[in-house]
């Protein structure tokens, strides 16, 4: 991985935890997500509208497949991000949901593509597994209640991740999409999908906006800039390298969660978000 790629990698990382942290304080639902969804297909759609102006990429039935199949595959990531969210805390759903994915993403290729990962990955996967572990506590309590319900959530999103980076790295590499082109009709394609719903909870549509603007506009503004620069990187770097790094985010993620939200169990989290990250950096090298 270049540098360049690498510096996109980790900003995308930051901006990503941080966005992650206002939806959990803002207890993000589906008028929040309309509303950031609408924020963020306004914001950029300028930048679109340049790309399709002056690179006039070839936009033809495959791109728009892409991008239908990019939709619902966002869609449901941030439906069990946030439900994880309202069950459980950032310090525990965060880092396993973004763990997750690269651990499914080489369970997917050995089965699929016929892989063989060295030692030193199944030993980043291990390191994954147990960070896990570590992060979720005593495993007894996790039969039932929130704690258990919010695993789930996590660990779906993560298969949902795994599932969504290959299918995105094929669009920005394979068929050339713009990342920004790409990333802006995905988020107006999200916020089409639940408008019906949105728009119907009109109440609460206003109350949400005046009471947790901030949170909406800083949701709607980082989520999509952090996934443009992550596209960036996919477009021109392996997902082997791209999608392990920005799993530093895990690290910032769990810290906030347990710092900032008064989460608490900050050493055992920090030291199950370490693992974990060493668990990707692993499966990286290998």
């Amino acid at each position: 991985m270049t540098a360049f790629a690498l510096g996109l990698v980790l900003v995308s990382a930051v901006t990503h935890a941080t966005w992650n942290l206002l939806a959990k304080r803002a207890n993000a639902d589906v008028p929040f997500l309309f509303l950031a969804y609408v924020v963020g297909a306004v914001t950029y759609a300028p930048f679109a509208l340049a790309i399709v102006v002056l690179g006039r990429p070839a936009l033809g039935p495959i791109a728009l497949a892409f991008v239908a199949v990019a939709v619902l595959l966002q869609t449901v990531y941030f439906a069990t991000l946030t439900a994880g969210y309202r069950v459980g805390d950032l310090s525990l759903v965060y880092p396993i949901a973004r763990a997750t994915g690269p651990l499914l993403a080489t369970a997917g290729a050995i089965a699929l593509f016929g892989e063989r990962p060295t030692p030193v990955a199944l030993a980043g996967a291990l390191a994954i597994a147990a960070g896990a572990l570590v992060l979720t506590g005593d495993p007894r309590a996790l039969g039932g209640g929130d704690a258990g319900r919010a695993v789930a959530f996590a660990l779906a999103t993560g298969a949902v991740i795994a599932l969504y980076t290959l299918w995105d790295k094929t669009a920005v590499a394979t068929l050339l999409l713009p990342p920004l082109l790409y990333d802006w009709a995905t988020i107006v394609g999200q916020a089409l999908v639940i408008a019906p719903v949105a728009l119907r909870r009109g109440g609460e549509l206003r109350s949400t906006w005046n009471a947790r603007r901030g949170a909406v506009v800083g949701v709607g503004l980082l989520s999509r800039f952090s996934y443009i620069l992550a596209l960036t990187a996919l477009a021109i770097s392996p997902v082997s390298y791209v999608a392990p790094a920005r799993e530093i985010g895990i690290l910032i993620g769990a810290l906030l969660g347990a710092r900032l939200l008064a989460e608490g169990h900050t050493l055992r989290r920090g030291l199950g978000a370490a693992a974990m990250v060493l668990g990707v950096v692993a499966l990286a090298l290998g």
